[in-house]
C-alpha cells in the first residue's frame, strides 16, 4: 500500500468511527440551544420583520466615534458570513447527500438546517458580544473569542483548527469548479488559477473591500441559481410532489421498517444529510459568527437576529438543489458519485441551449465568495494566534493550498473535512453550551 492509499484508508476509518457521536452532539446541541433561545427560528420573526421594515442600517451606530474601528455595517456582516455558508455547499451538497445517503438525507439535511438556526443564533450572539479590539483598530471576533471566557485553551486551539478546516473548505470549492470546468475542455488548474489570483486581489485590500464584493455577489449569484434552477423544477412540476413523498419515506425508511437492516440506511442517511448541513451552514462549528463580529451593530443581538436570514436562504437553496437531482434523477446514474451532479442536470435540462454555462457562471461566482470568506475567517484565527501579525502571510499560503484542491481527489477531501469539524465542534458545541446557560440573559431578543 503506497502512502496516498494509507492516508486515504486511515482518514476514510476514523470518519467512520467519529460520524455518529458527532451528528449526535451537533443535533442534540442544537435542540437545547433551540429551546435555551425560545425559539428564535419562529419566534424571533417578527423582529427580523421589523430588520427590513425600518432599514437594517438603522441597528449601525450613527457615527464611528462610538465605536472607532475598522467595522463594516450589519448588512455587510450578513452577506459575509453568508459568502461562507451560501457557496458550493448549496449546489453540491444536497446532491451529494442524496447521491451517498438516498432521498432521505435531503430531510435531515433541512432538519439540521432549521435546528442548527439556532445554535448559530447563539454563536453570533456572543462572537458580537466578546469581540476584541486590536492595536491597530482590527477586531478579532468568533469562537477564539467567545470560547476564552470558559477556557483560553479552548479558545486557542479552536483557533488552530480552524485554520486547516478553512483551508480545505476552499480545496473543495476549488477542487468543484476546475472538474466542472474541466467538462467543458477548460484545463483544471487554468480555472484553479482564476479563482485563486482573484481571492487574493481581495482579501489583501481589506475587510472593507471584502464586505463591499461579498453584499454585491451573494445576492447576484443566488438569483442567477434560483431563477435558471426554478426553470428547470417547472418542466418538471408533476414529478415535484412523488420526490418529496420519496423523501419523507426515505427519511424513516418505512418500506424496510420490519428488516433488521432498518437502522443501516436511516443513519446513512442522517449522518450524509446533517454532517452536509454542517457544512453548508457551519451551524454548531461557528466559524459563520466571525464575519458577523465585524458588525457596528449596537445590540449583539440584532446581529443574531439578523444571521437567521442565512439560515433560511440555505434551506431554500437546498430545497432546489435537492429537487433538482431528484426530479431529474442523476443521483441514479451509475458511476456519478460526483461534484459534479448538478452540472449535469443543468447540461440536460435547461430550457435555454448551454444551461451548463448558467451553472459554470453561478458556480464560479458561488466558488470566489465562498474562498473570499473561508480565507478571511481563517485569517482571524491566524490573528487570534498571533495578535493580527503574518495575516497576509497566511493569505497567500492559503491560496496556494486552495490551488492544490483541483488535483486531490474529492472523496479524500470531504471525508478529511468531516474529521477535521469533528475535531473542531466539540469544544465549540460544549463552550456555546455553557455560555448559554451562564449568561442566558444575552440571548433574549424581545427587547424594544
Amino acid at each position: 500500500m503506497d502512502f496516498a492509499s494509507f492516508c486515504y484508508t486511515w482518514v476514510y476509518d476514523l470518519n467512520r468511527y467519529l460520524s455518529l457521536p458527532t451528528i449526535a452532539i451537533f443535533f442534540l446541541v442544537g435542540l437545547i440551544l433551540t429551546i435555551k433561545a425560545k425559539v428564535p427560528q419562529i419566534f424571533a420573526i417578527k423582529k427580523f420583520y421589523e430588520f427590513i421594515r425600518y432599514g437594517v442600517q438603522e441597528l449601525s451606530y450613527q457615527t464611528k466615534e462610538h465605536i472607532p474601528v475598522k467595522t463594516i455595517s450589519p448588512l455587510q456582516a450578513l452577506f459575509t458570513s453568508m459568502a461562507t455558508t451560501i457557496g458550493m455547499g448549496n449546489i453540491v451538497g444536497p446532491s451529494m447527500a442524496i447521491a451517498i445517503g438516498g432521498p432521505g438525507a435531503l430531510f435531515w439535511l433541512i432538519l439540521y438546517i432549521f435546528i442548527g438556526a439556532g445554535t448559530k443564533f447563539v454563536e453570533v450572539a456572543f462572537s458580537v458580544y466578546c469581540r476584541s479590539i486590536s492595536d491597530n483598530g482590527e477586531i478579532v471576533g468568533g469562537p477564539s473569542q467567545y470560547l476564552k471566557l470558559v477556557s483560553p485553551f479552548l479558545g486557542y486551539w479552536y483557533a488552530l483548527l480552524t485554520i486547516f478546516l478553512f483551508t480545505v473548505w476552499s480545496s473543495i470549492q476549488v477542487n468543484t469548479i476546475s472538474c466542472i470546468c474541466n467538462l467543458e475542455g477548460l484545463p483544471q488548474w487554468l480555472s484553479a488559477f482564476i479563482a485563486v489570483s482573484i481571492l487574493l486581489i481581495v482579501v489583501l485590500a481589506g475587510v472593507k473591500r471584502i464586505g463591499s464584493v461579498a453584499s454585491k455577489l451573494v445576492p447576484l449569484m443566488c438569483l442567477l441559481y434560483i431563477g435558471f434552477a426554478c426553470a428547470i423544477l417547472l418542466k418538471h412540476i408533476t414529478l415535484i410532489i412523488p420526490s418529496l413523498k420519496l423523501v419523507m419515506e426515505s427519511a424513516f425508511d418505512i418500506n424496510s421498517m420490519g428488516s433488521g437492516l432498518f437502522m443501516i440506511p436511516l443513519f446513512k442517511g442522517m449522518k450524509e444529510g446533517i454532517y452536509k448541513g454542517v457544512f453548508i451552514t457551519e451551524s454548531g462549528v461557528g466559524t459563520s459568527s466571525i464575519a458577523h463580529a465585524l458588525s457596528d451593530v449596537k445590540h449583539p443581538i440584532d446581529q443574531a437576529v439578523l444571521s437567521l436570514f442565512s439560515s433560511f436562504t440555505d434551506i431554500f437553496l437546498c430545497l432546489i438543489s435537492g429537487l433538482l437531482t431528484l426530479v431529474t434523477k442523476v443521483w441514479l446514474l451509475p458511476g456519478k458519485l460526483s461534484n459534479t451532479l448538478i452540472y449535469e442536470v443543468f447540461k440536460e435540462y435547461c430550457p435555454i441551449y448551454g444551461g451548463q454555462f448558467i451553472l459554470i457562471i453561478s458556480v464560479f461566482l458561488f466558488v470566489i465568495t465562498s474562498l473570499i470568506g473561508n480565507t478571511f475567517n481563517a485569517g482571524q484565527s491566524v490573528a487570534a494566534l498571533t495578535h493580527y501579525r503574518y495575516v497576509k502571510v497566511y493569505f497567500v499560503i492559503a491560496a496556494i493550498v486552495a490551488f492544490s484542491g483541483a488535483i486531490i481527489p474529492m472523496p479524500f477531501l470531504w471525508n478529511f473535512m468531516d474529521v477535521v469539524l469533528s475535531l473542531i465542534a466539540f469544544p465549540n458545541l460544549v463552550g456555546i453550551l455553557i455560555l448559554a446557560f451562564k449568561y442566558a440573559d444575552k440571548l433574549k431578543f424581545g427587547r424594544s
